[in-house]
């Protein structure tokens, strides 16, 4: 998984891409941290985790308008 931040108007939304071979995909983690950069530190401590759920979100077509959306564990 490569995490890419992006910065977005909402707190604690750290957008991020999952690579599978040549392929990369949008994907969005909801938390209830106040800043992007506690937000970026959970998701980099738990990315194994995150990984394996968006691959399974993703490989049962669970997208919103293209985008697997994750949220806190």
């Amino acid at each position: 998984m490569q995490i890419v931040p992006r910065i977005k108007p909402e707190h604690g939304t750290i957008t991020f891409f999952l690579a599978s071979g040549a392929h990369r995909q949008l994907c969005r983690l909801a938390t209830t941290f106040n800043t992007q950069k506690q937000a970026l530190s959970y998701l980099q401590k738990n990315r194994t985790e995150f990984e394996r759920r968006a691959r399974a979100r993703l490989a049962a077509g669970e997208l919103e308008d293209g985008i697997v959306v994750l949220s806190m564990l």
